[in-house]
């Protein structure tokens, strides 16, 4: 059950709230999880494993970020074209 509440989060692209709700336990408990995975997957990575998932998780909170302002540009401009 925690490996898949965590997955919820970490491939699924889940909120640790939203995916909590949807479980039915509490943010606390599913963010200790999710964190407490986190720190376990990457002792096991070597140097260059690290730097490259630090570069990637930037990138997918920036790609995150620019997805969110297209998609409130997008229906910005919808209203007003119409």
């Amino acid at each position: 059950f925690k490996k898949e509440a965590v997955a919820l989060v970490n491939e699924q692209g889940y909120t640790i709230a939203k995916a909590a709700a949807s479980l039915g336990i509490s943010d606390r408990t599913l963010r200790g999880w999710v964190v407490g995975n986190r720190q376990h997957s990457e002792s096991e990575l070597n140097e260059d494993q690290r730097t490259e998932l630090k570069r990637l998780r930037k990138e997918n909170k920036e790609l995150r970020l620019e997805k969110e302002i297209l998609k409130k540009a997008s229906a910005f401009f919808a209203k007003h074209m119409s």
